[in-house]
């Protein structure tokens, strides 16, 4: 069953319904060159009947692993850089309870990440909290070279070695990795390590739905079934056969091109709900890494709001009018609060007194909506009923399967990312690491 309803009414006082309606023929198209695999990129579209084909085997192999690790370690160290970490973060933050950091038992591991970035402190602090821990850690590379992640197993596993032998360690590091190949895959087999495959034809920011995402996320504690299953039910209600004006990708793409075209040149991901930050993060770099080639694409940009709104929300009320927005809209909290009377009403809420605090919420994000339409920012709302591993496994793969016709719709390959590799060469000369002796002359040229 579909969850997920898109609601685009708001977008059509800055481009007309019937333009949308009109890129019918251009957006299924482009969908059917995804199924057919004649676009660019077509190698890495292992995503895309992912869900519906996932072995039943490797899940069941996923869940008792995940079970193992669970009675024997209070913390799991995700180490994984870009879609090896921000996909597991954005799911396992959706479900969580907001403070679960302080929490002492919670009857879970409790997930943290490393590798996503370069800092001494960050790492230096880990080890600290790590000492007094027992952990494991889940690794997370193709190559098993990148810079980050590779830096951080390294002083990881160092450490863990130290802490319980070279055998208790063994046996708490998962390394999800290429199925043959990379430094990764070699170490994994040299020290016995359990492994999970990186599909070769999915890139990291469409690996959520594969052991890199579900790994962490089962071990957290959650259903990774109902998080497929969802994503099964996102599949069948957005494939070709799906009639343009029900396929909510289709129309998501469509509108998203309507507006790039009219000069809108930023789109906010906008949520009024805590819990979907790192949803946001994980959106932007499906969109960023996926869109932002040869000059082109739309800048993904995102804010958690109310408290945005007492910040960003003055520019895009008023700021220059490059940007639309699209909201995340949660139709149910998890909880009931209801805000009680006070005799003395100093903070003047009595006239919400008797009303729950998602109500308030529901009013504030429908009176945002109302002010930045009128302020000249289109509005596109896709509304869920309930945060649950159904619904975000349906979430991503809308989002997924709408970049794919995006990207197509912009004429450019959504599924590599030649950009990202220019500031790793620059990284390298000027590390002196063997064999760019010729770029790193050339770069300490320039310093």
């Amino acid at each position: 069953m579909n969850n997920l309803k898109l609601d685009i009414s708001k977008v059509f006082s800055f481009v007309p319904e019937s333009v949308i309606n009109a890129a019918e023929p251009r957006v299924k198209e482009q969908l059917k060159k995804l199924y057919n695999k004649s676009g660019e990129g077509n190698d890495f579209l292992g995503w895309l009947n992912l869900p519906s084909a996932f072995p039943v085997d490797l899940v069941t192999d996923i869940e008792k692993t995940s079970e193992k690790l669970r009675k024997s370690i209070d913390v799991l160290v995700v180490v994984g850089i870009g879609g090896s970490y921000l996909g597991a973060k954005a799911i396992i933050d959706a479900l969580s309870n907001n403070f679960v950091w302080m929490q002492q038992k919670t009857g879970n591991p409790q997930i943290v990440f490393a590798g996503q970035n370069i800092g001494e402190d960050y790492l230096t602090e880990l080890l600290a909290i790590l000492e007094h821990k027992n952990y494991g850690i889940a690794v997370i590379s193709k190559s098993g070279t990148t810079t980050e992640p590779a830096l951080a197993f390294r002083i990881l596993k160092n450490h863990l070695e130290s802490k319980v032998g070279k055998a208790t360690a063994k046996d708490r590091i998962i390394a999800i990795t290429d199925e043959s190949k990379g430094a990764l895959r070699k170490m994994a087999t040299n020290e016995g390590y359990k492994t999970f495959v990186i599909p070769d034809d999915a890139g990291g920011r469409f690996s959520v739905l594969t052991p890199v995402g579900l790994l962490p996320i089962a071990v957290a504690g959650f259903n990774i079934r109902e998080f497929i299953a969802g994503a099964v039910a996102m599949e069948k209600g957005t494939s070709p056969d799906v009639a343009f004006l029900k396929n909510p990708a289709a129309i998501y793409a469509a509108t998203r091109d309507a507006l790039y075209h009219k000069g809108k040149k930023i789109e906010i991901l906008a949520n009024f709900n805590n819990k979907l930050l790192y949803f946001s993060e994980w959106w932007k770099q499906l969109y960023g890494e996926s869109e932002g080639k040869d000059g082109k694409g739309i800048f993904p940009a995102s804010v958690n709001f109310t408290a945005d709104l007492h910040s960003m929300g003055q520019y895009i009320q008023e700021g220059e009018r490059l940007i639309f927005e699209t909201v995340i809209s949660v139709e149910n909290a998890d909880s009931k609060l209801v805000i009680p009377s006070d005799k003395d009403d100093f903070d003047q809420l009595n006239y919400i007194s008797s009303k729950r605090v998602d109500a308030v919420n529901k009013m504030a994000e429908l009176g945002t909506m109302l002010a930045h339409v009128d302020g000249g920012v289109p509005n596109i709302r896709i509304v869920i009923d309930k945060i649950s591993e159904y619904n975000l496994g349906q979430l991503v793969y809308f989002f997924e399967i709408a970049c794919g016709i995006s990207g197509y719709l912009l004429n450019v390959n959504p599924f590599n990312q030649p950009g990202v590799e220019a500031y790793k060469k620059n990284m390298f000369a000027l590390l002196e690491k063997p064999g760019f002796e010729e770029d790193t002359k050339k770069i300490k040229s320039r310093i």
